[in-house]
Parts: structure tokens; sequence; C-alpha cells
């Protein structure tokens, strides 16, 4: 008999509260108390609720097997990491008797320095941090003397103070490839589009598009990047369209720092009458599902997710056994996927992503 899927409607009933409230929580939408929404989040794990279904419910769990704790500013589902990366992570951890938990930080909590409130630091082995970009706050993890390691990482963080291990999707070269083989088909005005002081990741892209450029006698051109706040590109929606009409001359490409902010340039573009890829080129980095989505689908940069979170669980553990050896930053390769949204470029050469 197909086991009955789960509904905010039961974590909601099993709580004892509305369903509103219940969503609420899972979506990060509305001022709700951090005491409420870990006790959804907690319920939903335990109820094993779509995303949460890779992971046991962690709330008030004796250190028996062994606890690593997940912390992040984002819920899972909205990574663009996704469930893939925590499946790997769970697959991992369980096999060698560990349970994981969930902590949602947020803001508040970042800004005060504050621990989440069901975290109990004598209860954990480990704590993993995904998508964790503030300094401060990643230094303060570092110093509780329990094993961390970081998934991404705040741009200006110095490796060489933070007490804790850091992985990587590899970066820059798979960008410097593409720019490289945009200008070996005769692009000369390549922009670049996000953030580089986002995160890390957005850095090392930042870095390997002005290495393919100064390698190849170009050089960066702000006058067509795009490289404002992370928070602004998605601030307005016609704010990548107030961008592009700033711009005397456009690029004739854009490499885009992921594929969210590629996503939206596309239709911004199309708004000017411009063609993809015939006036302009277009770049993501990531491999979402909307870059196989969206007309026309997207070149990027595929990230072996899962195989990520297994090696992020193998270099905890590792440091949990032995925490005294030296930190270490890792880098996961990736690879370049070319697709119609840079025309022929790569056809030869084209990498099938993964799903």
């Amino acid at each position: 008999m197909t086991k009955e899927k789960v509904t905010i409607q039961n974590i909601a009933d099993a709580l004892g509260i509305s369903r509103n409230t219940a969503s609420k929580a899972l979506n990060d939408n509305g001022n709700l108390p951090a005491e409420t929404r870990n006790r959804v989040i907690q319920k939903a794990i335990e109820l094993k609720y779509k995303q949460f279904a890779y992971v046991e419910s962690q709330h008030m769990v004796s250190k028996t097997t062994g606890n690593i704790a997940l912390f992040t500013c984002n819920m899972p589902n909205n990574s663009h990491f996704g469930s893939s990366l925590l499946s790997g992570l769970e697959e991992k951890i369980s096999s060698e008797g560990y349970n994981l938990s969930i902590h949602i930080i947020r803001e508040s909590e970042t800004a005060a320095l504050m621990l989440p409130m069901n975290f109990e630091p004598s209860k954990v082995d480990g704590i993993i941090c995904i998508e964790m970009f503030d300094k401060a706050y990643s230094e303060m993890i570092g110093g509780l003397g329990i094993p961390a390691i970081f998934i991404d990482s705040s741009a200006d963080i110095l490796f060489s103070e933070l007490q804790a291990d850091i992985i990587l999707m590899e970066n820059e070269h798979s960008v410097y490839t593409i720019v490289k083989k945009l200008v070996e088909s005769g692009h000369k005005r390549i922009g670049f589009a996000g953030d580089y002081n986002h995160c890390r990741s957005f850095n090392e892209r930042w870095i390997g598009y002005n290495r393919a450029l100064i390698e190849s006698g170009l050089h960066c051109d702000l006058s067509v990047c795009i490289v404002d706040k992370d928070k602004n590109f998605f601030s307005e929606p016609d704010w990548v369209d107030k961008q592009l009409e700033r711009m005397a001359v456009l690029p004739s490409a854009f490499i885009c720092a992921n594929d969210f902010i590629a996503v939206g340039i596309l239709p911004a573009l199309k708004n000017r009458n411009i063609r993809i890829p015939e006036d302009i080129v277009v770049t993501g980095f990531d491999d979402a599902t909307e870059s196989r989505i969206v007309d026309p689908q997207l070149t990027t940069v595929h990230i072996h997710n899962k195989d990520m979170g297994i090696i992020t669980a193998e270099i905890l553990l590792s440091r949990i056994k032995t925490p005294s050896k030296p930190y270490q930053i890792t880098h996961v390769k990736t690879d370049p996927i070319f697709r119609p949204s840079t025309g022929s470029l790569g056809k030869s050469e084209r990498v099938q992503s993964t799903t």
C-alpha cells in the first residue's frame, strides 16, 4: 500500500496550529517567532515532509549516536544547491552513525552573533554551514571549538584565520574556460553580472572572468557590467531593465554569476528586442532547473551537488576524528555546459547535464 503523502495540514495538526502558520514557517513568510518556526521545521523533518524526507528529527536528541548540526540562512529547497547536496550529506553521515539536524539562522541572530535557540553545543559533534556569508558570524562558529565546515563562504574571509574547513565548487577555471571560448569566437566586449562580493564562489567566478580577459589582451569594462549589491538584483521587477538602459553600449556577451541572474537578464534583453544569441550571448552558473527550461536554454556550469555533499561529510567526519590536523580548502570539479544561449559555441565539446 502506498504511504500517504505528508501535507502542511498534517504538520499543523500535529502541532495544534493553523495551516497558515505552518505554511508561513516553512516558507519563511510572515513575522513568526523563531521558536514557532523551529518547531514547525523540526516537525516537518520528523514527518519527512517533502525536502525534509532525507533527514531525521533531531529535536531534543540525546548524544548517543553522534549529532551533526547544519546551519543555513535559507530553507534547503530555496538554495541552488537543492536537496541533492543535502541527500549526499545525509547519506554519508547516516552511514557513519550520525544524525543530522537543520537550524535556520535568521538575520537577527546573525546580526547579534547569536546561536539558534534550539542548538545545544554540548550535544553536537560537528557543524556544517551552507550559504553562511557573514564574516563575523562565520568566525564566531569557527571559534566554538566544534569541528566545522563551510560549503562556500564569505568573500572576504581570511582562510588563514578561519578555524574551520571550507569546500567550494570549482569556480574560477570553469568561468575562465567559457570566457576564453567567447574571446576565441570573436567577442571583445564581455560584461559580468553579479555581486562579486556576495560570497567566495561569486568572487572566484569574477576572478576567472578577469583572468581570461587579461590573458586575451582585453580589460574589464565596468560600463557593461552589473556588479551592484546582490539584493538589488531582485529588489524590483524592472531593476535589470534599468541597468541595461544606463549602458551607452551593450556588451556582446554577459557572464552571469549564477543561473538566477542570467534568467533575470534574458527577459530584460528581450524587452529591448535583443535576440539571444544572435545579438548578445548569455551564460550562467549552477546548472539549475531554470537553465534548462528558459528559451533559449542557458549555457552554464554543472555542479556535482550530491558528490559535494558526500565529500563535505567525509571532510567533517575526518575532522571530528582528528581535530588537530591542518584546515583545508577543497574545490570540487565542475563542468561547463554549452547550450543555445551561446549559439554554436563549444558544440564539439558539449557536456551533457546530469539531472
